[in-house]
């Protein structure tokens, strides 16, 4: 469910299935009839279970700062299917949309893809159409089957992997990573972060094979603290970076920071353009993503922790941030999530909760969820749209999580309401 896709599929009388369907073949022939645009795109590509929007994020902005046109293509959305794929961080346009669906048309797309395959397509060819100079693809699920396995990129990146969509990619962290380094590729650099042991071994093995160099934080490239300052090395490039400085919250959002400027490193490489350290700082500290703890409004903060392992590390940067004080969750979760252990996290910190429904066939009902927890204090809301500026107005530090579709929803319900 992409919001507001289904309106060019309908202007544009394309069809595509609603569903997941893991496989290349479909999108290669695809490609194909449109002249295959991922084949003439410097591509950075990235997979992993947490962490690949925020390293994308940091990417794009240093690489912006260095002058370069960075196209993004990510899932899921914020606010609709626009700001998935964007230009210099403008999401793609009306008339640009409209551009690509008739490019797709006049190929003959109808039929033969599923939603995101469709996406993906279109993401390809509005880089081309921009001329961009790097694109940053973020695969939609797994790896090695995703829609978006279909390139050669200057360099992967796995920030971590843990279980997810285990229905798909198995219940097994050895069968994750083995979709994650699924996008490992030829001669092709991958830099990966912090990842289980079992998952390293694979990702090793499936690098050796294709005899792709491993870029691994804390080998590689390490970040340490330095007073109130962050500084990266880089030890086989021979570079430190010093004095950095981020709002993205959290220590993991540091070790993301660090898979961006090596991967920033790589691409500067191959596209020849000279590393400036100032305009590195300058990209990490404006670097910004949206429910990736967001304070949205006065004591309400947005995160899409919607995993045991993301929730860690929610609950981590809580305590960091806002010690000795006392938070309510606002919680909508997807029924094919690990709701209990993530529920588990945020009980570590928290002994108030509400529960809501929001509009995704997947979404576990508020009343199932409140089955699962242990809080004290629990109950299913009807109105969060009240409870959150309540909390607000009465500077209640709460936390909207669960799922970035939830995020979404509530966003637009904000704005609808400020408009």
């Amino acid at each position: 469910m992409i919001p507001q896709f289904d309106i060019y599929k309908k202007k544009w009388a394309i069809t595509s299935d609603d569903i997941i369907k893991p496989g290349l073949k479909a999108i290669e022939e695809a490609l194909a009839l449109v002249g295959n645009p991922e084949r003439k795109l410097q591509i950075v590509h990235l997979a992993g279970t947490n962490g690949k929007g925020s390293t994308l994020t940091f990417l794009e902005s240093i690489a912006q700062e260095h002058g370069l046109k960075v196209g993004k293509f990510m899932s899921p959305c914020i606010l609709n299917v626009h700001d998935q794929i964007q230009v210099t961080k403008k999401p793609i346009t009306e008339v640009e949309m409209d551009r690509v669906f008739q490019q797709m048309k006049s190929a003959g797309l109808s039929g033969k893809l599923t939603d995101f395959e469709l996406l993906t397509v279109a993401a390809f060819l509005h880089f081309v159409n921009c001329d961009v100079d790097v694109a940053l693809i973020e695969a939609g699920m797994g790896g090695l089957l995703d829609s978006t396995n279909v390139v050669m990129p200057i360099v992967s990146i796995i920030p971590s992997i843990a279980l997810e969509h285990t229905k798909f990619l198995g219940s097994t962290i050895e069968s994750i990573a083995e979709h994650k380094a699924g996008i490992i590729k030829q001669n092709r650099p991958v830099v990966i972060g912090e990842v289980p042991l079992q998952a390293k071994a694979i990702i090793n093995n499936v690098a050796n094979a294709k005899q792709a160099p491993i870029l691994e934080l804390k080998k590689q490239f390490t970040l340490e603290q330095s007073n109130h300052y962050e500084c990266y090395k880089n030890n086989e490039k021979n570079i430190c970076i010093s004095n950095l400085t981020r709002n993205m919250k959290g220590p993991h959002q540091g070790n993301n920071m660090a898979l961006a400027i090596t991967a920033f490193i790589e691409v500067a490489t191959v596209l020849d353009v000279a590393i400036n350290e100032e305009s590195i700082r300058r990209g990490i500290k404006v670097a910004r993503i949206l429910g990736r703890f967001e304070e949205v409004m006065p004591n309400i903060i947005f995160d899409g922790a919607h995993n045991p392992a993301s929730a860690e590390k929610l609950v981590e940067t809580v305590r960091l941030e806002f010690p000795n004080e006392s938070v309510t969750f606002v919680i909508g979760i997807l029924g094919d999530k690990d709701v209990k252990e993530v529920l588990q996290y945020f009980e570590q910190i928290s002994d108030s909760f509400y529960f809501v429904d929001f509009d995704n066939p997947r979404a576990m009902s508020a009343k199932d969820m409140v089955e699962l927890s242990n809080a004290p204090h629990k109950a299913v809301l009807s109105d969060y749209l009240q409870f959150i500026q309540q909390q607000s107005e009465n500077k209640c530090r709460t936390i909207v999580s669960g799922s970035l579709y939830l995020l979404t929803e509530v966003r637009n319900r904000l704005l609808q309401q400020n408009n």
